[in-house]
């Protein structure tokens, strides 16, 4: 494939050519996005031509967060963005979806007029079923082509999507799906993973008899066919078969099937980012500027091309849980073919009885074409361990860029990239796009820019119209120094509103209890990661600053494995952290206080972690489990997180421990020197 002219550089040269403006440096473009805001995405509404029926008044009003409003009075809808490329695609021969899982031979294409078919037979169920914009419309699929055709059907009607991997137990489900009454679910009965069926049914009746909301149940019978669904359902909800809802012509009922114009801000989907405490925050986010940040942050700064004139093919390996899906799915925005992969990335699992294959994900980007390969940090991580060597197991040659999030890349994991991919046609090692970001505001705050040069261990640059800093704690902006990662500008994508938040108090809580509004200051986003920004410009990421766990990219509130490990009666408290720093591999200890007389043995842990993979996840399973007196706790009762995670990573108790405003200051001891004895094990 030939390497097109950096879309960054294409969108320069429309500024200057249509608006008159020139810059000499890629840190004078990022000043002029984050201190013009109005000029800057009334650009980038302009070069992508977001099609809006009616004017808008302006681009943005009352610039402060939260409360900022972007361009008031247009109107816009996801799903028509992505069809709108649709005949031009299919003309030039692109597909729209590339998909594959465990048990096909070959990838599979779903061509753009299907896809369009399909999106539209299906809102057109919807409209059937009552759905109207507003309601809320929740899934429990893998990353398979039929989430993709409900998610933009959803859209298209104005219903509320939210979604949940299946690979997620009856707990995590509920504690997000319940918080927002849908009116249907869309549903898998189960999923092959690492050569092994993991049958869903009994997930999926627990989840439906907890949401007594859902009134349709659209479900897929995909590992069980055969096996009755009328029991999956309680009285009173309807069950229909996922393949009706997609059959025949969306003009069957009677009118033309069109995406329905929404406000600009009118809810998109509800996402999830979990916090220490609490049920995790269902975060609402709107049309528009979804679009506009997919749209910013997917071609300008992660250069994926349209596919007609190009050939790109781009994949990015995510479960349906995880952010990145929507940012997979957003490569239809701007009309490129989205490569799935629904499967364990690692080939089989030990349960099978065959050994592990990291090459599983490139012979699919051999087989689907790939160009564009994106994945956590983590995989590539195992790929090293693994020793594998991705050209001898596959033809990678149409490769052109690799992609990593979800965790700090390591610098090993660096070079393990530049050694075993393509290069460039210049010779030099394929561009590698390291990006960091969040479920928070679905983008990136730093990342790549294909005109700049790369550094081993470092982000390139801030992405334009994100005012990144790292703060001090008095407010101080850093550089060169590790601090806190702030935003000091609103951005179209953060969220509306968390749903339920009436006053607004979870949300503000959330990211401007640090950086709170003063007299004569705006109120700063703080993200909750440690970064530097370096004189160069480029960013290096140290993981999280708070006490959230990140496994392999995907969030997980403390609250959440809580409520699953001391649902054990042997269990009196727990504590867990999450040790994510610098690149290095996660390690996420669990720490459990069990009734007089019971002591942790090999039997006890094997119950404990198998609580936390049915509840939650595999990948929030601990690495290890330690029995302790007491777990440390404030005054008012709230465990000691974040000062026993900084224990371990080595600060000095005396700086992050204050034993007068702990209700049992004894217990920190234990921490002390577990933490003293791990450090000079470690080195």
């Amino acid at each position: 494939m030939t390497e097109p002219t950096p879309q960054i550089t294409r969108y320069q040269t429309w500024l200057h050519d249509e608006l008159g403006l020139q810059f000499n440096s890629y840190d004078a473009l990022w000043h002029w996005s984050t201190t013009d805001l109005p000029a800057f995405w009334g650009s980038i509404w302009r070069y992508f031509d977001i099609q809006s029926p009616t004017p808008y008044s302006a681009v943005l009003q009352n610039p402060v967060m939260p409360g900022a409003v972007w361009f008031d009075g247009a109107k816009l809808n996801y799903a028509q963005q992505a069809l709108r490329h649709a005949d031009a695609a299919h003309a030039a021969g692109h597909p729209a979806i590339v998909f594959q899982n465990e048990r096909m031979a070959v990838p599979q294409e779903l061509s753009w007029p299907e896809l369009r078919r399909q999106v539209g037979a299906f809102a057109q169920q919807l409209r059937q079923a009552g759905v109207v914009p507003g309601d809320r419309v929740c899934a429990y699929l893998p990353n398979t082509p039929a989430a993709v055709v409900a998610f933009l059907a959803c859209a298209s009607v104005g219903a509320i999507w939210s979604i949940c991997s299946p690979d997620m137990g009856p707990v995590a489900v509920l504690d997000r799906f319940s918080q927002i009454a849908p009116k249907v679910l869309v549903a898998v009965d189960g999923q092959v993973w690492g050569g092994v069926v993991h049958n869903r049914r009994e997930v999926l009746q627990t989840v439906l008899a907890g949401l007594p909301s859902v009134q349709h149940l659209v479900l897929q019978a995909d590992v069980d066919p055969a096996a009755p669904a009328a029991a999956l359902a309680p009285a009173g909800c309807q069950i229909h078969a996922f393949a009706d809802w997609t059959a025949g012509d969306p003009g069957t009922y009677g009118h033309d099937w069109q995406c329905t114009p929404m406000p600009f801000d009118h809810p998109l989907w509800v996402v999830y980012s979990s916090g220490t405490t609490g049920l995790p925050k269902p975060i609402v986010h709107g049309h528009g500027g979804i679009v506009l940040e997919v749209l910013k942050g997917g071609v300008l700064h992660d250069d994926i091309a349209p596919s007609v004139g190009t050939g790109e093919r781009f994949h990015w390996f995510s479960s349906t849980g995880w952010i990145m899906w929507n940012g997979q799915v957003g490569g239809l925005l701007g009309g490129t073919t989205i490569c799935l992969y629904d499967g364990n990335p690692g080939g089989p699992a030990p349960a099978s009885g065959k050994t592990a294959d990291w090459g599983t994900l490139w012979r699919f980007a051999q087989a689907a074409g790939v160009t564009w390969f994106g994945a956590g940090a983590a995989f590539f991580a195992s790929c090293l361990k693994a020793g594998v060597v991705p050209q001898q197991v596959a033809d990678l040659s149409r490769l052109r860029a690799i992609g990593s999030t979800g965790s700090p890349l390591s610098e090993e994991c660096h070079d393990w990239i530049w050694d075993n991919m393509p290069r460039q046609a210049d010779g030099q090692p394929i561009w590698l796009n390291a990006i960091s970001g969040g479920t928070d505001f679905a983008g990136a705050f730093v990342g790549g820019n294909r005109t700049l040069p790369q550094v081993r261990g470092e982000m390139q640059c801030r992405w334009l119209g994100a005012g990144v800093q790292a703060f001090s704690e008095d407010r101080r902006a850093l550089v060169d120094e590790v601090g806190e990662l702030v935003c000091t500008t609103p951005m179209p994508s953060m969220p509306l509103y968390f749903w339920s938040d009436t006053d607004n108090r979870r949300y503000v809580e959330s990211y401007f209890d640090m950086y709170p509004a003063t007299a004569g200051q705006p109120a700063v986003w703080r993200h909750g990661d440690w970064i530097r920004i370096t004189e160069r410009g480029t960013a290096i990421i140290y993981g999280r600053s708070d006490a959230t766990i990140n496994r392999h990219g995907i969030r997980m509130g403390t609250a959440e494995l809580y409520r699953a490990v001391e649902a054990l009666p042997e269990v009196l408290d727990s504590l867990v952290v999450d040790l994510e720093y610098l690149g290095r591999e996660s390690w996420m200890p669990l720490f459990v206080v069990l009734r007089d007389g019971i002591t942790l043995d090999a039997a006890l842990e094997k119950r404990l972690r198998l609580a936390i993979r049915n509840a939650l996840s595999a990948r929030h399973v601990p690495n290890d489990v330690y029995q302790v007196e007491a777990i440390p706790r404030t005054l008012s009762g709230k465990k000691l997180e974040l000062p026993v995670k900084k224990l371990l990573m080595g600060a000095d108790p005396a700086q992050v421990l204050n034993r007068d405003a702990m209700g049992n200051a004894g217990s920190v001891d234990w921490f002390v020197a577990f933490a003293r004895e791990r450090a000079s094990k470690n080195g």
